[in-house]
């Protein structure tokens, strides 16, 4: 991974904390094109400020299929602009955005051309907010884009991003290890990424195009990211009637952060942004802007 690069906002004219919504494509530090979305804070002044009276952004990434029009992503938006300014984008391989979908490998570039894309609209603290593909791939962004001037230590957060780096991350109904197969829908997803029948399943019928190629290396897992991301707020959030991953995820991952993160197990909750209703959707807000 490089360091943000100049050039990575195409066809970006959206002034310094703009005050309607506007589209752009953002090119990712491998140059894949990523379609994104700015919405403004609809709040009054005080809630735009976050922690500390920082203009705060959140930074959302949808969860594997999805894309930054879906229905349950726009909801999450509409919700969350009441708090503070929201970016959506489509990771590679969805949507409107080229490339080809890794399934959560790759995409932690995508997720820094977005926030590093927040910040050059003016907004000083920004809050990722993952779902399921996308929770995982704000854990492993929060552990491996550091603020300026952070020290590295070894294994641990070694790489700064300047610009691309998250001031605290929510991780949704996201999974604690790779390869897990242990639920019928992950049996599923697991059949739709690695076979061929399969991939052409997600590109027809799901309008996502996977990547054939195995992991080579494999990425930094959920749960050894969520180790390393403080001294920035994690929250975990993760329903106790999930189909794809039980309850021993979010633990593992709580585990993980040493009692640095804030833990909600939320009852009758199903998987991902489909699940999140505008009551749980209120309350990261909530969360976002006072951690």
């Amino acid at each position: 991974m490089t360091s943000v690069s100049e050039g990575r906002f195409r066809s970006s004219s959206v002034p310094l904390i703009t005050h309607g919504p506007s589209r752009t494509t953002l090119r990712a530090d491998d140059g894949v094109l990523i379609e994104a979305v700015y919405d403004p804070c609809t709040g009054d002044g005080a809630a735009r400020a976050g922690a500390g009276g920082a203009t705060t952004a959140i930074v959302v990434a949808h969860g594997f299929t999805g894309s930054a029009d879906r229905p349950a992503v726009r909801r999450a938006a509409e919700v969350f602009s009441q708090r503070a300014a929201v970016v959506t984008f489509s990771f590679r391989g969805h949507g409107r955005s080229g490339g080809r979908s890794t399934v959560g490998d790759r995409e932690v570039l995508d997720l820094a051309a977005a926030v590093a894309w927040a910040r050059s609209l003016g907004h000083t603290r920004i809050v990722t907010a993952g779902f399921s593909m996308g929770g995982s791939v704000v854990l492993r962004h929060g552990a491996l884009y550091t603020a300026p001037g952070a020290a590295g230590e070894p294994g641990g957060r070694t790489e700064a991003h300047g610009e691309a780096h998250a001031d605290a991350v929510v991780s949704v109904s996201a999974p604690a290890r790779w390869y897990y197969r242990g639920t019928a829908p992950m049996r599923r997803l697991h059949w739709m990424v690695t076979r061929p029948t399969g991939r052409i399943v997600g590109r027809y019928g799901f309008r996502t195009r996977i990547d054939r190629n195995d992991w080579d290396p494999v990425p930094l897992s959920p749960v050894e990211a969520a180790g390393r991301i403080a001294p920035a707020p994690l929250l975990i959030v993760h329903g106790d009637q999930d189909p794809y991953f039980p309850l021993d995820h979010p633990r593992m991952l709580a585990d993980a952060a040493g009692g640095a993160a804030d833990l909600w197990l939320e009852p009758g909750m199903g998987h991902a942004e489909n699940a999140a209703d505008e009551t749980l959707l209120t309350r990261i807000a909530d969360w976002a802007m006072t951690r």
